[in-house]
């Protein structure tokens, strides 16, 4: 979750696709087109948790500001799952 978090943050697109799970990967992603750009500000995990040794869900809260906007908080509950010993994003519920 932090790998991705960070990869958000430095704008890395490559990174995001190849640790999503290809059930439910979008066939492309640019972050460099995203306008206005979010400036990301922190993120806490709240829980995390394994289902079995191969799924994990984790619940965290991604701080951020659009623009000259307010801080807002972005709260998600994501699943992942472990395909040949490496960790991908399933997908994931946004509170």
């Amino acid at each position: 979750m932090r790998s991705r978090y960070s990869a958000y943050v430095l704008g890395l697109d490559a990174y995001l696709l190849a640790t999503w799970h290809a059930t439910t990967r979008p066939a492309t992603l640019d972050l460099a087109m995203q306008s206005p750009k979010p400036h990301w500000l922190g993120l806490s995990v709240k829980r995390h948790e394994n289902p079995t040794p191969d799924t994990a869900v984790v619940e965290f809260v991604a701080r951020m500001r659009i623009g000259g906007g307010s801080a807002q908080r972005m709260h998600e509950v994501s699943r992942f799952v472990r395909d040949d010993g490496r960790w991908y994003y399933v997908d994931g519920d946004v509170t």
